[in-house]
């Protein structure tokens, strides 16, 4: 920390650095010096209330005696142990995180939940009126003191320091004859100027040019900046320079990951804070994608066309605007993704010079079925509430009231906008994050400077395509792969110097069924698949695609739009199904990969009063010289399924089995990744729905390689345990009673080049043993 202490405080605008004579050793030190302390906790779950904080008293006292007699037993002086601290983690109903509250004065009900919204407003810009509180779980906290250790004092005689020796060191652009000192040799009141070394037992401290030093009364070494240390201004130049640009590559993937770790704690729904389904990113003035989190391949491949549908749909955005859609053909990818856009504005512009802006998937949004995932739907209408570009914030003035009327209203109105509100509030705090911190970066190192960047950003992602490209090889490379209705899925690919054009000529014309993926969700997969040739860790950014050009003609990837959304085109399937078979169609017409599950098995569940919704994980495609991973996630999606142990608290269902489904990878040199099996018991009457692929084919191997087996979704009626269940297919729904299952069998992943005759044998073996 020593060698890098001028530089960081030069970055965070500090001017003082003090080093502790134990810096070196410093936690060592300060566990001898820490006070005893013992904590415990207690679940509570119970709502705050009256009945709840009288129940809490006694065992609150009974866990901080046991806790006392703990610190006691350590030898430490009863008369040193002062009251126990009490706290309480409480959380608004229907959230997973909680807030640790210290205990207010006169504690009651009400001073209980102003202090915990206090703090929910301090950390993230928003309470919920009305909502219900509840005690998560009560903690107490015993201290036992001890006698501080005090550094001696030493009277200072302000001299300059003599050095032992010196040493050629490069710093401030050029090379620098550094002086060395030996802190054991220093004395108070010591003095020496940068560039300069400081040894020790138990550290280097490098003291920059620009700066001085001085050894405290207490041997704390003291580092000052002499104001004309290194500037924090990049020059503005015509190329970037290469430590600048990973720096400004990190800074700007550190924003959109800032603004995804808010966008978690924030949020309401189970959807975004457990199963991670949204994404967050930054983009330059024109709408174009500079830098995201690693999060979700589909939402962030289509989010610039959002932001450029909002510069076009929204022409008056000033500063404190912030705009809500979700809407398929502006940009959007299916209903349930709801896209916050938030302009940044600078002094002196009319326009603005960054966006930041977050995709969350919201389990209700409305439409024919509970989940807003309806397998059956036919028109835009029947999937749910669509909102066009709107502001939610319009110059600094929330329009949350406007906005539950607007989800409530229409044929198929939303089951839960409360909680819709909630996590849209979640998403437009994590905006103004990403915005206060893309100010802050525009102050410390220049308009210009951060304009450009963004720039430069792009352009290098944009050379190591066409590098990728160059190594590919011209030539022209086609696939063809079908959904589970027949309709195909085709590219031609032609590779040239550096370049590329794919064609989707011979994919099938837009269904009547809701499959269709708009152009938004296409461009997003070929963003992703070819960000993969790409074997450095770079931002997915828009210069990806800047070497390639894109044609689609009129077909489900491209559907007809109509501004009436009785009329558009039902869609909320090609954003999560089709988008997986563009996805691996275009791998393996490049030879990259076998397919994977080809699927997000889509699962949705609820009444109407709740929608839950889930994707489930099956096998990765192998490719050459890998395996395909087992029960994973796979390309255009990257969420996580929701813990079983808040699933079955939330949710009127149980987990009966989750568990590998062996053999279900295809075989080959190199194996494809195994499904999953899910098996869930429903324990009130809900609906159901399955949106999914494979079912009737399979995820095709390369080279060689074997298929990887289909998925199977089986209905196991009350209390019939043996037979074979029912069939329900890739794509249905159906009403279930307590105690009726459901078992989801995922597919496997394709295998790569052919399999040995071992290897064959080993395959079946590992298909016929019992699961």
């Amino acid at each position: 920390g020593g060698q890098h202490a001028c530089a960081l405080a030069r970055d965070l605008g500090m001017t003082t650095v003090l080093m502790h004579p134990y810096a070196g050793v410093l936690s060592a030190f300060g566990m001898g010096a820490a006070d005893v302390r013992e904590f415990g906790v207690a679940t509570v779950l119970r709502p705050l209330d009256e009945d709840t904080l009288r129940d809490l008293a006694p065992a609150l006292a009974r866990l901080e005696e046991e806790l006392r007699a703990k610190v006691l037993a350590q030898g430490i002086e009863a008369a040193r142990i002062p009251p126990g601290r009490h706290q309480l983690e409480l959380r608004y109903r229907g959230q997973s995180s909680t807030i640790a509250v210290g205990e207010p004065d006169a504690a009651s009900v009400a001073r209980w939940r102003l202090a915990f919204e206090d703090e929910h407003q301090r950390l993230y810009g928003h309470v919920f009126g009305g909502r219900d509180v509840e005690v998560a779980a009560a903690r107490v906290e015993v201290t036992g003191t001890i006698e501080k250790a005090t550094l001696p004092a030493q009277p200072e005689r302000e001299r300059r320091a003599e050095p032992v020796a010196s040493r050629r060191v490069f710093a401030d652009g050029g090379w620098h004859e550094a002086a060395i000192y030996e802190r054991e040799r220093l004395e108070p009141g010591d003095r020496f100027d940068g560039p300069a070394i400081v040894v020790e037992a138990t550290g280097t401290t490098v003291v920059e040019p620009g700066w001085s030093a001085r050894l405290t009364e207490r041997g704390e070494l003291m580092l000052e900046d002499r104001g004309v240390a290194l500037s924090t201004q990049v020059a503005v130049i015509d190329r970037p320079n290469p430590v600048e640009l990973e720096l400004f590559n990190h800074r700007f993937a550190a924003i959109a990951e800032e603004m995804g770790a808010m966008l978690r704690r924030t949020a309401l729904s189970v959807n975004v804070k457990e199963r991670l389904d949204f994404s967050c990113a930054v983009f330059d003035g024109s709408g174009s994608l500079v830098a995201n989190a690693p999060h979700m391949p589909v939402h962030l491949g289509a989010m610039s066309e959002t932001v450029r549908c909002v510069l076009r749909d929204v022409p008056d955005l000033v500063p404190g605007d912030v705009v809500l859609t979700n809407d398929p053909f502006r940009g959007g990818s299916h209903l349930p993704d709801l896209t916050v856009v938030t302009p940044v504005f600078v002094a002196d512009r009319s326009t603005p010079l960054f966006f930041a802006a977050s995709r969350a998937h919201h389990a209700e949004i409305g439409g024919i079925r509970p989940g807003s995932m309806p397998p059956d739907s036919r028109t835009l209408e029947e999937e749910g509430v669509v909102l066009r570009p709107w502001k939610v914030v319009e110059s600094g003035r929330p329009r949350l009231d406007q906005l539950r009327v607007l989800l409530t209203a229409g044929r198929y109105p939303s089951r839960a906008p409360d909680e819709n509100v909630a996590d849209v509030s979640a998403q437009i705090a994590a905006n103004q994050l990403g915005v206060r911190r893309l100010l802050e970066l525009e102050a410390t190192v220049g308009r210009e400077v951060s304009v450009a960047y963004m720039g430069f950003i792009q352009d290098a992602a944009q050379e190591k395509m066409r590098a990728a490209l160059r190594r590919l090889g011209d030539g022209a490379y086609s696939f063809t792969d079908r959904l589970d209705d027949g309709a195909p899925i085709a590219v031609r690919i032609a590779v040239r110097d550096g370049g590329g054009v794919l064609d989707f000529a011979g994919t099938a014309p837009p269904l009547p069924t809701n499959l269709n993926a708009n152009r938004a969700i296409a461009k997003a997969a070929i963003l992703y698949c070819f960000r993969c040739l790409i074997d450095e860790d770079i931002p997915l950014n828009e210069g990806v695609l800047a070497p390639l050009e894109v044609r689609i003609p009129r077909s489900v990837l491209d559907p007809p739009s109509n501004d009436d959304p009785a009329l558009a085109p039902a869609v909320v399937g090609g954003n999560v199904e089709t988008s997986q078979r563009v996805t691996d169609v275009i791998l393996g017409a490049l030879g990259l990969a076998a397919a994977s599950q080809g699927t997000m098995n889509n699962l949705t569940f609820g009444d109407e009063t709740f929608g839950y919704y889930e994707t489930i994980c099956g096998g990765a495609g192998a490719g050459p010289g890998f395996a395909g991973a087992d029960a994973v996630h796979t390309h255009m999606t990257n969420t996580r399924l929701t813990d079983v142990e808040v699933l079955e608290s939330r949710f009127p269902v149980r987990v009966v089995r989750f568990e590998i489904r062996r053999g279900s990878g295809g075989g080959g040199e190199w194996r494809g990744g195994d499904g999953c099996r899910r098996e869930l018991e429903f324990l009130a009457p809900l609906q159901v729905s399955i949106l999914s692929q494979r079912r009737t084919t399979r995820p095709f191997g390369c080279a060689g390689g074997e298929d990887g087996a289909s998925g199977r979704n089986t209905l196991y009626r009350g209390g019939e345990r043996g037979g074979q269940g029912m069939d329900v297919g890739g794509v249905a729904t159906f009403e279930v009673e307590p105690g009726d299952r459901l078992v989801i069998e995922t597919p496997g992943g394709g295998g790569w080049g052919p399999a040995s005759q071992s290897a064959r044998n080993s395959l079946a073996t590992s298909r016929n043993r019992p699961s």
